[in-house]
């Protein structure tokens, strides 16, 4: 199972994100779980410096941007 996590403090840009990553995942076939990151603290901890973005198993992937579905599904498979 991957473990999506989306990283932000739940604005718009994030909510989005959230939305493709689930169609990405669900595109793929691939059994997965989304975490949402809202906490400071634990942001801080991705060493990420603009939101949203996205971490799948612990690695960030992409930062600051809302990438598209495409990039998405290599992103997450």
């Amino acid at each position: 199972m991957k473990k999506l996590q989306i990283l932000g403090t739940g604005c718009p840009k994030c909510r989005k994100l959230t939305e493709l990553a689930e169609k990405a995942a669900q595109a793929l076939g691939i059994d997965y779980e989304i975490e949402k990151v809202t906490d400071i603290n634990e942001l801080m901890k991705f060493n990420i410096m603009m939101t949203p973005g996205l971490a799948v198993d612990g690695i960030v992937k992409c930062s600051g941007r809302i990438p598209s579905i495409e990039e998405l599904k290599r992103l997450i498979g």
